[in-house]
């Protein structure tokens, strides 16, 4: 399963066994807290199936959702790597299962296979360009210009049709660093102009969505 990720391409089926023997399988439900901010770094997550939101909230439960990751994506190794604690919040957003790494045994791996070090880094600018994008949009954007962004850029084609997964309102809400009744006035007037349905919470997109509101 490894030498279907990024992260271990170039890796021998050796070099992957090993891995996988340190590797623990877990498998968590929808809505469950996996690290919280300010946690102490202890493992690496590979998303073995399933979907994860990386987030920040404030005491007030307000959040902002830094972005999402899905199967053959994986998390944690900033703070494993800075020996750091937890810089963000991971939460499962649908029932999910992961492979997790020690740290003691994701640092001989990386010391030993400098191709993973290389593949390292190509993640992590990866990382900081889908950061960069988002800081651009919560700056230069309005909330209708980062929500319609959000829509298109988590719809997919199916059957002819631009439709997401399952989203709510404060799921988008967060998403794009707004309030729940911004979005649903915004959504309101979009069905009311064919420009989208909701059904089941997993939105379509009819058309191109208007470049203002």
């Amino acid at each position: 399963m490894l030498g279907n990720i990024s992260l271990f391409s170039g890796l021998s089926d050796e070099d992957l066994s090993t891995i996988e023997r340190h590797a623990v399988p877990k498998s968590y439900r929808r809505n469950t807290v996996l690290i919280e901010k300010g946690d102490e770094t202890t493992s690496l997550y590979v998303i073995v199936s399933g979907k994860v939101k990386v987030y920040v909230a404030d005491d007030a439960g307000k959040e902002i959702v830094l972005n999402t990751q899905e199967s053959g994506q994986h998390f944690g190794e900033l703070a494993l790597l800075g020996d750091t604690r937890r810089t963000a919040s991971v939460m499962t957003v649908e029932d999910s299962r992961f492979l997790v790494i020690t740290k003691k045994a994701f640092m001989e791996c990386l010391a030993a296979h400098p191709n993973l070090a290389l593949n390292l880094i190509r993640a992590l600018v990866d990382r900081v360009r889908a950061l960069t994008d988002n800081v651009s949009n919560l700056a230069l954007r309005d909330v209708y210009g980062r929500l319609t962004a959000a829509l298109v850029e988590n719809a997919k084609e199916k059957d002819g049709k631009l439709t997401t997964d399952r989203l709510t309102q404060q799921e988008l809400a967060s998403l794009v660093g707004s309030s729940r009744e911004m979005v649903s006035r915004i959504f309101k007037d979009l069905k009311a102009g064919g420009y989208i349905s909701v059904e089941g919470k997993r939105i379509t997109i009819h058309k191109k969505l208007p470049a203002h509101w």
